[in-house]
């Protein structure tokens, strides 16, 4: 058996192929939950077996405790607070928390930044 990368050509397609099962479980979520959920669990193991992260988009989809595809409204509550993003699994009760801070921190200094460019114009 050969060993080491496999060709790009492969990982590009493995890719391909998880943003279709997470595109189809987003679709399918409202008549077929469980369908949904057997799809993001398809799209993890192929990306443990070409060893590929999870596409950013797709990677706050699925809750990692109980691994069902999170569909906000329906099975997972988004809350904003403390400059954090805050989703419940509504079905584990699990809690994911992501920060935003540089989105601040880029959102504070651009306003600078056009407020000086206002003051050098008159």
């Amino acid at each position: 058996m050969r060993r080491g990368r496999r060709p790009k050509w492969m990982l590009k397609i493995a890719e391909e192929r998880i943003n279709i099962l997470f595109e189809m479980a987003d679709e399918e979520f409202a008549q077929h939950p469980e369908r949904s959920n057997r799809y993001v669990q398809m799209a993890r193991n192929i990306a443990k077996k070409y060893n590929i992260k999870m596409p950013a988009l797709w990677k706050r989809r699925f809750c990692k405790e109980c691994k069902s595809f999170l569909k906000p409204g329906e099975n997972c509550r988004v809350r904003l607070s403390n400059s954090c993003v805050t989703i419940r699994c509504l079905e584990c009760g699990n809690t994911i928390i992501i920060p935003y801070v540089n989105e601040q921190k880029y959102r504070r200094r651009m306003k600078i930044e056009h407020t000086s460019q206002e003051g050098t114009d008159e």
